[in-house]
């Protein structure tokens, strides 16, 4: 099966997307690296971006390895010969070895948006397409809202696709653009269509009713040559076929190759690594390569996946590069607790005492609040404060936070935080100013413990969450507050967790437990 990502064109659609260049060749890398067989780099001639980034890649010479570099436009306007079209012209000046073009399939779209005949409409494709061979290596047809010109018109539709074959297009390329046809539908228009055309059939789906992924599985099913999508499904609207889940079913689900021998454990690093590109949290609930992908948390279910994983476990997580998760709540059983611990490097026998004292201790934490699912730092400090193992860094004499605001900077707020703290028998003692409360806190505590801990410059915070837990016979200002933090040193990430009523003392401590985490790890 050949694999065709728009990420960097129809993903950077998304509305929460805003990619660089940089950002492009940064993630064009990445899907060279994986063996991803079609690229498509961007629409050469709209903007000023694209074209940059498709002079970077012939200035700089980067190399593709096994992967195709392709540049994506329109048909040429009415009225206008193809090689006197900007456009067109544009497509061939990228010099990328494929060039996709696409086209109206549905007669709707023909007559309310290029108002132009039917036939004109055919010529315009067939000119384009003729055109393009010409210059390129090959030539991809999009046949856009083809599934719903269908079903309006299923002769018109049909007599689209037998015009680009004829004018050479390599692939045509059937566009679920609205992306509402479902997959019993897909599966028999593709029927329908089987014996009809010789050149390459691929799918562009969008996924708009939850079924872009079936619908490319059922396409492939049906033998179609080429599917297209984009790295974690991003793009307009709902976004288009996440290429992750696509990939990973293909070749462990229906036995179809679709990347080189042993890239398939790419495919969470990947995931990952275009999220952060594109400035988004990355879904930790995304099939295969999701941080809770494969995370168990019920007791049963830890028990069965230690002796078998096949109990609770589609395919083995290894595969595609996640890893298996054990998680410690107020579900947990005894073997939570062991798995979780021995993670540690904490290694207790099943009828040792100290487990079920620590099992206990997380139900009484959790029932007030606490949640240690994404807070494994936090569970490994308060396994070593019940197994005797803690060994504080540092230790809290005082700290005071005043809110300011200033007059003469538009009312703008700010805080300061002053600490003692000490160390061994040092005492230090300082000030912070900060944007808010927690802000001003961590700048003091950090400016503290540097003074001892030179290797915490590396430390930073990634995310910050505050959550006030459901209240019954209180004012909702009196309640429980749970404050989550996620931080990193830049090659790991942990997370920590506090809760109280003073969101100052909740924040106090998941910042003390994410320092002393790393601390007590000893990474310099």
């Amino acid at each position: 099966m050949k694999i065709y990502d728009t990420t960097l064109r129809d993903g950077a659609q998304c509305s929460d997307v805003n990619l660089s260049v940089d950002d492009k060749l940064r993630i064009f890398d990445q899907l060279v690296d994986i063996g991803i067989h079609y690229i498509e780099g961007g629409w050469p001639g709209a903007n000023p971006k694209d074209d940059e980034f498709f002079e970077k890649i012939k200035s700089q010479k980067i190399k593709i390895k096994g992967s195709k570099l392709s540049a994506f436009g329109c048909t040429r306007r009415s009225g206008q010969k193809a090689e006197e079209d900007i456009l067109l012209k544009a497509l061939v000046k990228s010099g990328t070895p494929v060039i996709t073009v696409f086209g109206k399939t549905w007669d709707l779209h023909v007559s309310e948006a290029l108002h132009v005949s039917l036939s004109e409409n055919l010529e315009m494709i067939f000119d384009s397409i003729q055109y393009l061979k010409k210059h390129a290596d090959e030539v991809f047809f999009d046949a856009e809202h083809f599934f719903d010109g269908y079903k309006a018109n299923p002769k018109y539709a049909l007599k689209v696709l037998k015009i680009a074959e004829q004018a050479g297009a390599d692939c045509l390329v059937l566009c679920d653009t609205n992306g509402g046809t479902l997959p019993f539908t897909i599966a028999e228009i593709l029927d329908i269509l089987k014996g009809d055309l010789t050149a390459d059939i691929g799918l562009h789906m969008h996924n708009d009713s939850e079924s872009a992924v079936a619908n490319c599985l059922i396409g492939a099913e049906k033998g179609v040559d080429q599917i297209q999508g984009t790295i974690n499904g991003i793009g307009e609207r709902c976004g288009n076929a996440n290429l992750i889940s696509v990939i990973a079913n293909l070749e462990l689900k229906m036995g179809i190759k679709c990347l080189p021998n042993g890239n398939l454990k790419k495919l969470k690093k990947l995931s990952g690594f275009v999220s952060e590109a594109c400035n988004m949290a990355h879904f930790r609930r995304q099939p295969y390569v999701g941080s809770h992908a494969f995370a168990h948390k019920g007791g049963i279910h830890v028990s069965a996946v230690a002796k078998n994983p096949v109990t609770y476990e589609h395919v083995n997580p290894f595969l595609v590069g996640n890893n298996r998760k054990i998680l410690v709540s107020d579900q947990a059983g005894k073997s939570n607790i062991l798995d979780k611990t021995e993670a540690f490097g904490i290694k207790f026998d099943k009828k040792d005492s100290r487990v079920k004292k620590i099992l206990e201790e997380v139900k009484i934490l959790e029932h007030q609040g606490y949640a240690f699912e994404d807070a494994e730092a936090s569970f490994d400090i308060l396994v070593k404060k019940l197994t005797g193992k803690y060994k504080p860094s540092f230790e809290l004499l005082s700290f005071n936070v005043t809110d300011y605001i200033n007059p003469d900077d538009d009312k703008k707020p700010y805080s300061e935080a002053t600490i003692r703290i000490k160390v061994g028998k040092k005492e230090y003692h300082t000030a912070a100013l900060g944007s808010g409360p927690v802000n001003a806190l961590y700048n003091a505590l950090r400016k503290a413990l540097l003074e001892f801990y030179p290797q915490l410059k590396k430390v930073k915070l990634l995310d910050y969450k505050v959550r006030v837990l459901p209240v019954t016979d209180i004012e909702a200002t009196d309640s429980v507050v749970r404050v989550w933090i996620e931080t990193t040193d830049g090659k790991e990430k942990w997370g920590t967790v506090g809760v109280s009523q003073n969101i100052i003392h909740a924040s106090w401590e998941a910042l003390v437990d994410s320092l002393e985490y790393y601390l007590a790890r000893g990474k310099i």
